[in-house]
């Protein structure tokens, strides 16, 4: 019998509701259109519960986020966004008093925008990082693997908040190379209150890709991680810049193929389940 499956990262947009410059590009013309919770359920076939994860640095969309979740079963919960160098508390209690406030699990910044490598133990920060530890979320890390020393650094610095690292810091699969990423990833799992997310590797790759391409920064994460501190997400509708739902969810089966049972069902829901606090 397997277990609980949760896609624990994947997005919703409105370019007509808000503005996506990040869309802009040559490169995201595929995926420059709207994309709704229909869409999502369309897509997710076979998929249990789903987390929902910000786009825009903009606590209206964490607002609108929360109402949507509210509104389709599928989605157990919303990583939000709040500007953590301003008033984290006060923006943490109008997220939770939205409607499905309830179902904030956790805060995300496009930290790997940041200029400043060291962005994230700059005082302000690791000041509204235990604000978010304090309102008993989690925290996204969405870093690069330069930005892997800072990360480690404030991950140390908030034992008791957890962290989970999304798409493994977006290793150089590409390139093919695996240091000074695996070292830098093996670092900041030796930190016990880290998770991370298998995700987000399909666009990191040359295309064609395969599966196998993949491979060398999946077992490094196994290795660094294992599997109850690694959760499966689709990076969906990013990840159809290099391939459908299914073939991304397919080449994550693939991945896991040499797990136990209960290994694998723990990568496919059952630490985003424990992580997050996902109601069943």
């Amino acid at each position: 019998m397997t277990g609980r499956r949760v896609d624990a990262h994947h997005h919703l947009w409105q370019t007509t509701v808000r503005r996506h410059a990040w869309l802009d590009g040559a490169g995201t013309a595929p995926i420059r259109r709207d994309y709704t919770t229909a869409d999502l359920r369309r897509t997710a076939r076979g998929i249990d519960a789903t987390v929902l994860v910000q786009v825009l640095p903009d606590l209206g969309e964490s607002v609108e986020f929360l109402a949507i979740a509210a509104a389709e079963p599928l989605i157990a919960g919303v990583v939000g966004w709040l500007d953590l160098t301003g008033s984290p508390a006060r923006d943490l209690e109008r997220l939770r008093a939205a409607p499905g406030g309830e179902l904030l699990t956790g805060i995300r910044h496009l930290v790997q925008a940041e200029p400043d490598p060291r962005w994230l133990e700059r005082d302000d920060v690791l000041a509204g990082l235990a604000a978010v530890r304090d309102a008993g979320l989690v925290y996204d890390l969405l870093v690069l693997p330069h930005q892997l020393p800072a990360a480690t650094a404030a991950v140390r610095a908030l034992p008791d908040l957890t962290f989970v690292l999304d798409h493994l810091a977006k290793p150089p699969i590409a390139s093919g190379e695996l240091e000074p990423w695996a070292t830098g990833l093996a670092t900041l799992a030796r930190e016990p209150n880290v998770v991370a997310k298998l995700s987000g590797l399909v666009t990191e790759a040359d295309r064609p890709w395969r599966v196998e391409d993949l491979r060398p920064y999946a077992e490094t994460a196994l290795t660094a991680f294992g599997p109850d501190r690694l959760m499966l997400g689709s990076d969906w509708p990013v990840c159809l810049l290099a391939g459908t739902y299914a073939e991304v969810m397919d080449a994550a089966d693939s991945l896991l193929e040499e797990l136990t049972p209960s290994e694998r069902d723990a990568v496919r829901g059952g630490t985003a389940t424990r992580v997050y606090g996902l109601a069943s």
